[in-house]
């Protein structure tokens, strides 16, 4: 009775810092002054929910950046976020008791564990996308290329005629060029006619004689025959190329109609996914990001296990007797209603044939005098 009293009289002095780490704990604050070896302990847990709250504000802050353009909902959002798994991460850690039994209590802290995982998971995941931002950004642009040729092999694709007026182009120069190559050859077999020079086509003998003048009526033929054909051929191309700019204009249409999307295309969601694709293609990334998870994962069930490995001391002891106390006095309370209501009615039960004679005598005394 006096080590209590002496303890009672002995409460050591807690700053408003100290005092709002209890309180975010989830320690009873006048229990823990009494227990001065546990303050620290409490100061401690309070602290890391304190910053796994400040850590879920700024994650679901990033999260919304990248879906919102207006600050104040993203302030206002991250906030409420912020107290939400404040609260959840308080409610966690206050509800876990000390026991006698090390299998009660980890029954009893396996559920608590499991939403910490969830709750760690979920705070992680944006802090991942900012710390691998710039990696993200290039995997994007990447996806965003491989986006927009598949696009344009699909439109070009439904434009058959294209590729029929480029053949066909091809096949009215490729006449040209035949032309050409033949109006050449006629022009080296008078050349050599001309000059002497013995071939399978020509004399070899020197000078404008029959054969050079046949010669050279061969190439004037072939070079009118060229002439013609390039002129045809030439509005003929030109005719075709004007088809395949109206074509590439509607096709430049629908491609600049499909990049409004794929330029959108930089949401929560579409960063997830590249994030995934880095993970998968790239081990380093993999090792840090599932790294950077297992410690979100250890911070936030770090009060839990320190609760759960830690002995049972004064404070929990303190805080039985008290709950016991509560009960007690509301057994108490109640023994003391049923008392007093059980009392009235024995009272209630023998005055109550007194009370219907009394009546009985009064409702004659009337009838007589009538």
């Amino acid at each position: 009775m006096c080590l209590v009293k002496n303890l009672k009289q002995y409460q050591p002095y807690m700053n408003k810092l100290e005092r709002f780490l209890v309180f975010c704990s989830g320690a009873y604050l006048p229990l823990v002054k009494r227990c001065p070896g546990s303050i620290h302990q409490f100061i401690g847990i309070g602290g890391t929910v304190l910053f796994t709250a400040v850590f879920a504000g700024l994650s679901v802050g990033y999260a919304l950046f990248t879906i919102f353009e207006s600050i104040y909902t993203i302030l206002a959002v991250g906030i409420v976020w912020m107290l939400m798994i404040f609260n959840l991460d308080r409610y966690i850690v206050s509800t876990l008791k000390k026991r006698e039994k090390f299998l009660s209590e980890l029954k009893q802290a396996l559920p608590r564990l499991i939403l910490a995982v969830l709750i760690a998971l979920v705070i992680a995941k944006p802090l991942e996308l900012k710390i691998f931002e710039k990696e993200i950004n290039r995997e994007l642009d990447r996806q965003r290329l491989a986006t927009i040729s598949e696009s344009k092999d699909e439109i070009k694709a439904g434009y058959p005629e294209l590729l029929k007026l480029e053949e066909e182009i091809q096949g009215l120069k490729a006449e040209i060029n035949g032309k050409e190559a033949f109006r050449n050859e006629k022009q080296v077999e008078y050349d050599n006619e001309r000059f002497g020079v013995k071939t399978g086509e020509t004399t070899g003998r020197a000078g404008i004689g029959i054969n050079a003048e046949k010669k050279e009526a061969q190439l004037d033929l072939a070079q009118k025959d060229l002439e013609y054909t390039q002129s045809l051929n030439r509005e003929k191309i030109q005719d075709r190329v004007q088809k395949i700019n109206l074509l590439n204009e509607k096709m430049t249409a629908e491609l600049d109609y499909q990049m409004v999307s794929v330029a959108a295309n930089n949401g929560l969601a579409a960063r997830i996914q590249a994030l995934d694709a880095l993970t998968n293609a790239n081990t380093a990334v993999y090792w840090a990001n599932l790294l950077i998870m297992a410690l979100f994962i250890m911070i936030e069930m770090a009060p839990i296990l320190v609760k759960l490995l830690a002995k049972r001391g004064p404070y929990d002891h303190l805080l039985d007797l008290y709950e016991a106390g509560i009960v007690l006095s509301a057994d108490e309370l109640w023994y003391k209603k049923k008392s007093e209501s059980e009392l009235r009615k024995e009272v209630f039960d023998e005055i109550q044939p007194e009370r219907r004679v009394a009546r009985r005598n009064f409702d004659l005394g009337l009838f007589h005098k009538k």
